[in-house]
């Protein structure tokens, strides 16, 4: 169980060692790793593919305590409220996100968990709140993801209109300047344009300073902007090393201007088995089981929000079935040796780590601990 410790000092040099000792995002592992989507139904495949795994509390709690066991450094939920439709109804089924994360810190010893926050749905005196108090539960661990909310059918159902792109971003910066006030201020009010705030309050403060570790999954420019300004990690998506390494590079130059430093790191689906022709055939199956309703849905959004996903069926479709086999994530598909070989070249780009997903969470990561991590200590990515 997590166990509450003193509030991390304030001074930045002290700080910054302390988040060296205490925080593993922030711990010496070249390449760090994280569980991605474990609270949805079909975790992050789009599939009818065979699993064991579902996404009750109990099976929840077995992948946490395997991943903390092996030593990766965090968790991170899907925020969702609603389903894509298809025959799959994908994601429909799942565990509220906070709640979710105080639950997992309680089995958890290491690892740091996170909770992933639709801005539009969440005040942020109760986000700041929440956020304070799993701090504390996790004994210092807890961490957010900041999301702005693009799933318009979502922000439909709860009664929230849908703002333009970089508007949403703009709301998202003052909900999360109210935020760090009040975890670092003892009152204050504010008057803002999207947010009033009168004498505002918040106690116990969080135990990590100046505040819990914030990550953002913005790509498009106003996205790196914002985690330029207000993130400590961007998680891009990568669609080749080339443009990853462009991604990174742009990043720490957005942030920079603002003065301080935003890490970046990413996500990918995981298809491992002992032979190349193992791996690809079990990629080539879930994409072959695929719910290709579920997956047009998200395309179709994601477009209308002027993603670029290629000008041409063959590239909507190359991406659809990314999206099939892990969300879209970067495909880690081959032999052991062939995916670490993967994840050095993505290192190499100044990429820090990756967030994971796959068909069967626990029965591969079982197969991961055992037959990759070996691999990556040997490959300095890993001590």
């Amino acid at each position: 169980m997590g166990v509450e410790t003193a509030l991390a000092p304030r001074h930045a040099d002290d700080v910054a060692q302390w988040k060296r000792d205490h925080l593993p995002v922030y711990n010496a592992n070249r390449f760090k790793l994280g569980v991605f989507g474990q609270n949805c139904s079909n975790g992050c495949t789009i599939t009818h593919a065979e699993t064991s795994f579902e996404p009750s509390y109990a099976h929840s709690v077995k992948i946490s305590r395997l991943a903390d066991t092996l030593g990766f450094e965090l968790l991170v939920p899907v925020g969702r409220w609603k389903h894509f439709g298809g025959s799959t109804r994908f994601n429909g089924t799942n565990m509220e996100v906070f709640t979710w994360a105080a639950a997992m810190a309680c089995h958890t010893e290491r690892i740091m968990v996170f909770a992933t926050a639709h801005v539009p749905t969440v005040h942020p005196i109760f986000a700041a709140k929440q956020s304070a108090t799993i701090d504390h539960i996790s004994g210092g661990r807890f961490g957010l993801n900041v999301v702005c909310g693009w799933f318009k059918p979502e922000m439909e159902m709860f009664g929230v209109k849908q703002l333009g792109h970089d508007t949403r971003y703009e709301v998202a910066d003052e909900w999360l300047t109210v935020m760090k006030r009040l975890w670092t201020e003892e009152e204050f009010s504010h008057q803002g344009e999207h947010f009033t705030i009168k004498e505002g309050w918040l106690s116990p403060k969080p135990i990590q300073q100046p505040h819990p570790v914030i990550i953002n999954a913005g790509s498009s420019p106003a996205g790196r902007d914002f985690s330029a300004r207000q993130a400590d990690f961007n998680f891009v998506s990568i669609a080749s090393v080339e443009k990853g390494a462009a991604m990174v590079k742009d990043i720490h130059r957005r942030a920079a201007e603002h003065g301080r430093h935003c890490g970046v790191m990413s996500y990918g689906l995981v298809c491992c088995r002992d032979t190349e022709k193992e791996a690809k055939a079990l990629y080539d199956r879930i994409v072959a089981e695929g719910d290709w309703g579920a997956t047009r849905t998200i395309i179709d959004l994601m477009q209308g929000e002027n993603y670029s996903y290629g000008s041409n069926q063959a590239e909507i479709r190359a991406m659809g079935e990314r999206f099939i086999a892990g969300w879209g994530g970067y495909p880690l598909v081959g032999t052991p040796e062939q995916v670490v070989d993967m994840m050095v070249e993505i290192a190499d780009t100044g990429v820090e780590g990756f967030i994971l997903s796959w068909l069967d969470y626990y029965e591969e990561m079982k197969y991961f601990g055992e037959k990759v991590l070996p691999l990556m200590r040997q490959a300095g990515l890993r001590q």
